[in-house]
């Protein structure tokens, strides 16, 4: 498998480059009956686009999207559906340099590595761009969720470089959520993180941080024991994604430092349901979901695209420097924020179905 399909009931394929036509998905597995309209998968579109503030890169696309297949009379028809964006404003001249250079910590050498061959304009499928397409098809997803059980998922920056928020993940709002350039809940923190972010991108450089996602109502007895467990598979999504190099559910690595005394959610019932009056599982036990939210949070990395002078090899195994130009990122987090979501949606959306399957 050439690892461009993610899901079992519910199956993506994305395709597309950076700089290629265009980018898309094929959607396989969409139960039939779902109303779908262009605009509810747009809305999340604008949400990830580039272009929207002056912390992001000012790459100007509207990233509109079209239906090619899988729904009649705005419902879906149970078929595949698939869905394109085509590219309007790439600049491959920025990229002229990568012909024969790689870029350090970025997939220039290793596409090269295991291919023998690249597309060197904006990296090609290692591209954020190529994330579109897994966006579009979470639209679907959490429309689906949300109408079946009230699932929501919500996702914000927690930390960008040293600077971390304080945000309640119980009662978190989008409207917070949205309401600034780095999507912060945390309005004073935010102000803060914008600044970091401006003085690294004057200065070439770029910074990472941490999103944290809640989702809210998923029932309990989602995900499957052992090898497919629930966090098992939202880390595999998670670490899908470009730029990330870590993931923790719950308590996460602090739970080493605590004892089991500490560490164990005591249970209750309320109202004929299960609750639990700590959350340090996550809402996940065994691999499968108790009902509670379920919390977990990404790390990204600093941008690799930066504009210092760096060492590097070229195509021939020499020694060289590589200075970049062009419109990047100096932190992705703001935009990460949707794409997190997307993934824990589409996790949510397979599960979900699954276990329709086994009672």
């Amino acid at each position: 498998m050439a690892g461009n399909s993610f899901g079992s009931l519910f199956r993506i394929t994305t395709w597309g480059e950076s700089h290629g036509q265009g980018v898309g998905v094929v959607i396989d597995g969409c139960p039939a009956g779902l109303s779908l309209r262009v605009s509810d998968i747009q809305h999340e579109l604008n949400r990830r686009r580039p272009g929207q503030s002056k912390v992001t890169t000012p790459r100007n696309e509207q990233d509109s999207v079209q239906i090619l297949s899988g729904v009649f009379e705005n419902k879906t028809t149970g078929t595949p559906i698939s869905l394109m964006v085509m590219n309007a404003d790439q600049h491959s001249r920025d990229y002229g340099e990568l012909v024969t250079k790689y870029r350090p910590s970025h997939a220039d050498y290793t596409y090269d590595a295991k291919y023998g061959f690249r597309d060197h304009r904006g990296g090609g499928r290692a591209s954020a761009r190529e994330t579109i397409g897994r966006v579009a098809a979470a639209a679907i997803a959490k429309k689906y969720l949300f109408r079946k059980n009230k699932i929501e998922v919500i996702a914000y920056v927690k930390q960008i470089h040293t600077l971390k928020a304080e945000v309640d993940p119980k009662t978190v709002t989008q409207q917070q959520i949205e309401s600034n350039l780095v999507r912060c809940p945390d309005a004073a923190m935010a102000e803060k993180m914008i600044t970091r972010i401006e003085n690294a991108k004057t200065a070439g450089d770029s910074l990472g941080g941490i999103v944290e996602c809640v989702i809210r109502h998923v029932p309990a007895g989602i995900g499957s024991p052992v090898f497919d467990k629930l966090e098992a598979r939202l880390a595999h999504a998670m670490l899908s994604l470009p730029a990330t190099k870590g993931f923790e559910i719950g308590s996460g690595f602090a739970a080493t430092l605590m004892k089991g005394s500490e560490h164990n959610d005591d249970m209750r019932m309320r109202d004929g349901k299960m609750v639990t009056t700590t959350n340090h599982s996550g809402g996940v036990v065994g691999g499968i979901s108790n009902g509670m939210d379920i919390i977990f949070r990404v790390a990204f990395k600093p941008t690799a695209t930066i504009f210092k002078k760096q060492n590097t090899i070229d195509a021939a195994g020499q020694n060289t420097t590589l200075q970049m130009s062009g419109r990047h990122d100096a932190c992705v987090l703001p935009r990460a924020v949707h794409i997190v979501e997307a993934m824990a949606a589409l996790v949510v959306m397979d599960e979900y179905l699954l276990q329709k399957t086994v009672r």
